[in-house]
Parts: C-alpha cells; structure tokens; sequence
C-alpha cells in the first residue's frame, strides 16, 4: 500500500481554495496538511510544516506563485491558476503540472499521480550510490551499508563493510563526499577514520559503540566514538 501524500495549498481567493480543498479531500492517498490564502503566512510556515508537495495559485498580491515556488527548498509543485501565459514559466522551475481553472477533479488526480511518480522515483534513486572500487564502477545499495572505515593501505580510499560481513574498497574518496551520499539521518561521522550506520548500533559508551557486526572469533566489533564527534552522534542517536 502506498504512502499517504502530504500537501499545502496557497490561493488568495478564499472560495477557490475551499473548493480546491474539497477536491483533495476526494482523492484517495492524499491529504491536506494545511491551507493558506495569504501569501505570507504561507512564507512563515512551510519551513516548520511536514509535507510533500504544494498546489499553488500564480496570480497573488506581494508574491506570486512563480517567486513562492523558487523557495521551496525543491519540494514538486502543482501551479493552479486561471492564466495560460504563465505556463512557458512554471515549466522552466521544473513544475510537476500546471492546471487551469476552475480545476476539475479528474484532471487533479492526475496531476497528484504525477508528483506520486516523481517522488518514488527519487526514493528509488535515493536507495543506491556508485563509486569507483578496486572492482571498477559500482552501483551500491545504501541499507547493505554497515560501517566505513579509512583504508589501512591508502588513507585516500575507504572500506566499506557491509552487513554481511564483505567488504568494498571504495577509491579515492573523501568521507564528506561520501556523507554527501548518504541519508544524513541513517549515517554519522564517529572519529576522523569512520562512519557508521546507526542501524548497526548495538550499544554504546561516552568513547565506544559496539556494533551488531561480530569479528571470526565470534566477539562484536567495537569501534571508537571521538570526542569531537560525540555530540553529533548523541544527536542521531536520540532525535
């Protein structure tokens, strides 16, 4: 079963909202998270509200769709609006869809199915990362990932254990790139040699983690919690 989509809607007409409201209340596995008529509340809000996607109105006093739609931060955007020209404009900020009005149901439930489709697909996307190994180029999967280590060999390529117990020598790759890779709330930097997937913590202590992963002779593998990366870690750790 698919995940339930969250949106924000923005119109300043307030009949035209509650109408575009009660279109998305009819569409199954879509939900609206909040509704603004005023531009600049909207502003004020959305950084702090849970969502995936917004239905926004182009033509608005202070701050038209267009402007709104550049400081979303990359969330998809719908364009909602009862003007054509604006079309050539709402493509060039990568809109999802861009619907006339008075919008029809039909013609919004395809517009939500496409924002579904691009969402999946950066999920998708999102799953694997490729790297330069001792192996030639690789396409890894992100959740096969336990722990990754310098290399005792060359400091400029990494280890990266995986938990099934193998490992890959990644190339000439630094942890911030690799960090950059990664989901920031699943991996975390634990001394200037390592970074560890949460998933895999067993246990810890103020200067130890011990991990799920168990050396040959049986006994877990511990690894060192840095000081100056403690904080940070304690912070994953307990969101």
């Amino acid at each position: 079963m698919e995940r339930e989509l969250k949106c924000l809607l923005l119109d300043d007409e307030l009949p035209g909202l509650t109408y575009l409201k009660m279109l998305c209340e009819q569409i199954p596995g879509l939900s609206v998270v909040k509704s603004f008529n005023d531009p600049s509340r909207f502003l004020e809000e959305f950084p702090s509200l849970e969502f995936d996607f917004c239905i926004i109105d182009i033509e608005m006093p202070q701050f038209n769709g267009l402007q709104i739609a550049n400081l979303l931060q990359g969330k998809p955007v719908i364009f909602s609006t009862a003007y054509s020209e604006y079309a050539a404009e709402a493509f060039d900020l990568n809109a999802v869809d861009y619907i006339r009005k008075p919008v029809a149901i039909d013609r919004l439930k395809k517009a939500v199915d496409k924002v579904r489709i691009q969402l999946n697909a950066k999920q998708e996307a999102s799953r694997f990362f490729t790297c330069n190994t001792d192996k030639g180029k690789a396409l890894i999967q992100i959740e096969d990932l336990a722990w990754i280590g310098t290399s005792l060999v060359d400091s400029r390529d990494k280890e990266a254990n995986l938990k099934d117990g193998t490992s890959l020598l990644l190339k000439n790759i630094s942890f911030e790139s690799l960090l950059k890779l990664l989901p920031e709330e699943s991996f975390v930097r634990i001394n200037k040699q390592e970074v560890i997937n949460l998933v895999m913590v067993r246990y810890f202590s103020h200067d130890q983690i011990t991990t799920l992963l168990d050396q040959k002779s049986g006994k877990p593998i511990i690894l060192q919690l840095g000081e100056r990366y403690r904080e940070n870690f304690l912070k994953k750790m307990n969101p």
